[in-house]
Parts: structure tokens; sequence; C-alpha cells
């Protein structure tokens, strides 16, 4: 992936939710002048949920997210409202389109209680207007027959989303321009071909955009570097995976952190997932924990998170745990099963999705913590980790 490439996790999601046959893909067609997703005068012909990545004026790079309808009652309808339901998860936006026809019925309103639950903007739009022959003055109409209202919706958008910076805000916290800020990248086995992993590339741009000298290296080349380049180091972020060969030979006296670590911050859980790990002192034979993660890849030999965080984490407890793992969009609704909920960094989800799997976990009275974090933590070294931010000890 090129490092001029808007991942769809950096971009604002907007979903579009209602009824069977209220007009929602076409809607969507209409908005992004293109076809986005399949119409048929079929009712229920969007049986999945689908997501296009586009640039949208005025608001830039989005996500849209068309979904099926709520109300449908085919065979496989309560899956596909399911699959709805779990959209809303990722929603930075909603449109609730209705039929101009019917008005809001009782399962549109079923939507917008969702959406206020969540805290979710939204507009309701009534599609179809050009089939009326009275309206109501309260009412938003369009058509994305004739295109009617489809400019103003786009400016509501665009006003009912908060103007974020195209800058990435990862690093911002505690470098500055002209600091130096060397990146420790161990290129082994489960290292990606031909390109480094998107928390590393994140990192690097923000770095760049703040105009910080940056320097990657390799484990192995860490201790000549130091040794050359001493205090004008201003801080290292390493792999997390590589916590305990790099806190040995990086000085105390010198800032130390990890790119999962920086991703908690950014994703907005690593208050949470701070206070949350101890809990792997409490850990009892037989207990189980989720480790979940926001991409589905293929799994190498030394998995992070399947192999890895599972063998640290028994050899660190002494108990016999027992693991269970998800990835991309499957994280289930249920977690009170687990002793604790692990995740990965979130490169790959937006920010909403991430806190909201948080806050369900929580909901549950289930820690949730994530990769970086959990991995300090095992090393000794996670109130080191984290002094990058001020204010944060007082929670270990």
């Amino acid at each position: 992936m090129s490092l001029n490439t808007q991942t769809s996790s950096e971009r604002v999601h907007i979903g579009f939710f209602g009824c069977t046959n209220a007009g929602k893909s076409s809607l969507v067609n209409a908005v992004t002048s293109q076809e986005t997703a399949l119409v048929s005068e079929i009712s229920g012909t969007t049986t999945d949920v689908v997501r296009k990545a586009m640039e949208l004026l005025p608001i830039g790079p989005v996500l849209i997210i068309d979904t099926p309808g709520f109300d449908d009652e085919s065979i496989l309808g309560e899956k596909r409202i399911e699959n709805t339901k779990k959209a809303l998860q990722s929603t930075d936006a909603a449109v609730l389109v209705c039929d101009a026809n019917k008005g809001m019925t009782d399962k549109d309103r079923e939507i917008e209680e969702l959406l206020k639950g969540k805290n979710i903007p939204y507009i309701t739009v009534y599609n179809k207007a050009d089939t009326l022959s009275e309206r109501k003055s309260d009412l938003f109409y369009v058509s994305a027959m004739t295109g009617e209202g489809i400019a103003e919706l786009k400016e509501k958008l665009g006003e009912l989303i908060p103007e974020k910076s195209n800058k990435m805000q990862i690093v911002d916290s505690f470098v500055k321009k002209g600091d130096m800020i060397v990146l420790v990248t161990p290129i082994d086995e489960s290292a990606p071909k031909g390109r480094i992993i998107l928390p590393q590339q994140n990192v690097l741009r923000n770095l760049l955009d703040i105009g910080a000298v940056t320097l990657v290296v390799q484990v192995e080349e860490l201790s000549g570097v130091i040794e050359t380049l001493g205090k004008k180091i201003s801080a290292i972020i390493t792999d997390s995976q590589a916590f305990s060969e790099v806190s040995k030979i990086v000085p105390e006296c010198m800032p130390l952190t990890s790119f999962s670590i920086l991703f908690a911050k950014y994703k907005g859980i690593l208050d949470e997932a701070v206070k949350a790990v101890s809990v792997i002192e409490n850990l009892q034979d037989g207990d189980k924990i989720l480790i979940a993660e926001g991409c589905t890849h293929h799994r190498q030999c030394n998995d992070i998170g399947t192999v890895k965080i599972p063998t640290w984490i028994k050899k660190h407890t002494g108990k016999d745990i027992s693991f269970e793992f998800t990835s991309g969009r499957d994280f289930p609704e249920n977690v009170s099963e687990y002793k604790m909920v692990i995740h990965c960094g979130g490169c790959m989800i937006n920010e909403r999705e991430v806190i909201s799997r948080m806050e369900r976990a929580k909901k549950q009275n289930i820690p949730f913590t994530n990769y970086g974090i959990l991995i300090a933590y095992i090393n000794g070294i996670l109130k080191r980790s984290i002094e990058v931010f001020p204010n944060l000890n007082e929670l270990i």
C-alpha cells in the first residue's frame, strides 16, 4: 500500500440505513455519482453490507456503507439485519432513508433509536419525492431518480461530520519538528513481503508531516545507532514484538514506546487499556481470553495474536488459560464468558469501531486492553513505555 493511499480506517464512515425498497442503494448511487450499489425494483436487492471507499465533496475521503433493509423478512433476513446492526459499530454519520410514500415506519423508528443510542449523528431523508403530490414542510425530501435534494444532502453531511485534520495525530503529543526518532521495525518471518505494516507506515508518515528526522532500523542495528547518535535521539518507537530485546538495549533515560501503544492512544482506548491490563495477575486455570484483530490476514507459524501472545501469557501466569480468536468484523456482541479481551492496534478499523468494542466489553465488566500494552506489561516496562504520555503513569 502506498504512503499516499488513504486507508478505510482513516476515512469518514457514512452509513445508509432504512427499510427494504426505500431506495437506499439508489440514493447511495445518486450521492456518490457512481453505480456503487446494485439497484432493482425487487424488494431486498441489497443482501449484504456493501462498502465503497471514495472521495465525497465537501467531506473528502469517505467510506460509504450501504446496508440491507432493516425489515427484511426473507429466509436470511435475520442474519442480514444482524449485519446491518454490526455496520452501526463503525458508522461515523448516518442517513436514515424513509420511503416518502409510507412516511416513517415503526422499523424506521427502531433504526432511529439505535442511532441515538450509539450517539451517531444522522440525517433523516424521505426518498422518492418525485412520486408525491403533496409534501410536509418540516421533512427533508430527496429523489434518487431526479437528483432533487442530493446536493443539499451532501452539504448537510459535511456539516454533520466534525472537521478533522488531514494529518494523522499519532505522535504529535510528544514529537516536534527537528526531533530525531528511531523506528525499530523487525523484518522476520511474520513481516509482509516488500513492505512495512500499516501502523509503521502511518507513524512514519505522521513523523514526516511534523518534520521530524526519522531513522528506520532493525533490532540488530539498534545498539550501533544509539552508540553513534546518543543524546541526539529524542525517542525510540518499536514493534511491540521486539519489546523484550529493545528495552534491554535502549538506556533508561531514553524515551521508548511502541507502534501498538501509539495506536491505543490514537484510537481512543489507551487509558482503559492501561487500567485493564493488570487483570492478567488474577487469571486462573480454565479462564478464557478473547484475542481480537481488526483485520484478516494469512497467519504465519509464529503469529503474534494466535501464537506469541498466548505463549507469553501462559509463561507469565503459569496458568492453563484457553484462548479464542476473532478477526475482521467478527467481534462478538457477548464477551461475558471471557476474563479479558486483548485487541490488536486496530489500524484497519476506524476509531468508532475500536471504541465500540471497548465499550461493549466495559458494559459487561470485561477488561479490554491491546497488544502493545499487554506485551509491555509482561516485560515489566509498561510504566516506561507510556511515559511519553503525561498523567498516564498514575493509572498503573
